[in-house]
């Protein structure tokens, strides 16, 4: 089953072999793929094209230099997925993958339906972050108030200490909507511009803590 789109992979292998049947199979299966078999040439590459996915033996022009075309990679395109190659993998070298920020391994020979997947999960996984990340925590909380509000009710009633006093639902989140708008106007720079609902919002829900035996000073770390 052929992808929607086209990632781009750089192949970086000095066996020819795999330089010449490796792209043509995963090109089948819709990715665009560069090669190279120097670490000068992925460097060029790498400074002319964006790509998705960087797979790069482990052993090049020297043994280990693949680390330095991830590295590079890691540097010029932080949001490419970053693969090693190798055919005689150890713990050291998993651990200086992992050390160098290299997303996987692979293990000669791998089987392409195996490649593929493991590939494409990895894709999907950097852009779904990626989307996250994008994201304004002031947005979010905007946006997700009355889940937030809800939730902290159940965690205030799970609570031992927090639901040892009587208190209505509504006593306990009545602030809370203003209090997060609060912390939405804070996040955003604009806590000059502090309404005075905001403000009693904010002495509810001091009000709402001491009630419920949370003293000044004697917050507890969870």
């Amino acid at each position: 089953m052929k992808m929607v789109t086209e990632p781009e992979i750089l192949l970086v292998d000095d066996e020819a072999s795999i330089r010449l049947t490796l792209p043509l199979m995963l090109q089948s299966y819709g990715f665009k793929v560069s090669s190279a078999a120097t670490v000068t040439e992925a460097l060029r590459l790498m400074a002319e094209h964006r790509f998705d996915v960087l797979i790069s033996d482990m052993n090049i022009d020297r043994p280990g230099d693949g680390f330095t075309v991830a590295s590079a990679m890691r540097s010029t395109q932080p949001h490419a997925v970053r693969f090693i190659l190798t055919g005689y993998p150890d713990i050291d070298s998993v651990l200086k993958a992992l050390r160098e920020d290299v997303d996987d391994y692979l293990i000669k020979p791998t089987e392409i339906e195996e490649l593929v997947a493991r590939i494409t999960s990895r894709v999907q996984n950097r852009t779904l972050r990626q989307a996250t990340e994008l994201k304004r925590l002031s947005e979010i909380i905007r946006r997700e108030t009355e889940f937030i509000t809800l939730r902290w009710l159940e965690l205030a009633k799970d609570d031992a200490e927090l639901s040892s006093v009587r208190l209505s639902d509504p006593e306990r989140t009545d602030h809370m909507p203003a209090l997060l708008q609060l912390t939405v106007q804070l996040l955003a720079g604009q806590g000059q511009d502090i309404s005075a609902d905001n403000r009693t919002a904010a002495r509810g829900h001091g009000e709402t803590r001491y009630r419920q035996g949370v003293k000044p000073n004697s917050c507890k770390m969870r």
